[in-house]
C-alpha cells in the first residue's frame, strides 16, 4: 500500500471511492448540492488544501482531504473491500501531520451522528474528542496537535 499526495488527475477515482462506501453514503447529486463536484475538487487540493490517496497495485482505494485555513479534515473514505487494514489510520496520520506543519494546533472534523457509523469509534480510537451535535445533525470532533 502506498500513500501519496493527491493530484487533480485523481479526482475521478476519489469520487469512485467516495460513492462506494457503506457508511455516510451520498449520491453524486447530493455531493453536488454541497458544492463537491469534479470541477470544484481539484481546487481543494492546492494552497491551503491537500489530499492524500492510498493506492493498492496502482489503484486508488482510499483518500483523505484537509484544509489548513479551516483547520479541518473534511474527507476520509476507504473502499469497503479495503477496510480494516489500517489505511484510514495512515491517511489520518498524514493529514494530521500536514495540518500541524501548516501551524494548526487544534483541528476538527464532522461525521454522521448515528452511533452505528463506524467512523465515530475510529475517531475516538485515534484520540479525537467528541465536541457535540451540530445544527446540521453532524457530530463534531476536535483534536489538539
Amino acid at each position: 500500500m502506498q500513500i501519496r499526495i493527491a493530484l487533480p488527475d485523481d479526482v475521478t477515482e476519489m469520487f469512485r471511492v467516495r460513492l462506494s462506501v457503506n457508511d455516510n453514503k451520498m449520491t453524486q447529486e447530493a455531493l453536488s448540492a454541497h458544492g463537491i463536484t469534479h470541477q470544484s475538487l481539484p481546487a481543494m487540493l492546492i494552497d491551503q488544501g491537500r489530499g492524500w490517496v492510498a493506492e493498492n497495485e496502482q489503484k486508488i482505494v482510499a483518500f483523505a482531504m484537509a484544509n489548513a485555513t479551516e483547520s479541518t479534515i473534511f474527507a476520509l473514505f476507504v473502499e469497503p473491500d479495503f477496510e480494516g487494514r489500517g489505511i484510514g489510520r495512515q491517511l489520518m496520520i498524514a493529514a494530521e501531520q500536514w495540518l500541524a506543519e501548516m501551524g494548526c494546533s487544534q483541528i476538527w472534523l464532522e461525521t454522521d451522528s448515528n452511533l452505528d457509523v463506524r467512523a465515530n469509534g475510529f475517531y475516538h480510537y485515534l484520540g479525537w474528542i467528541e465536541e457535540g451535535i451540530q445544527a446540521d445533525g453532524q457530530t463534531k470532533f476536535i483534536k489538539c496537535l
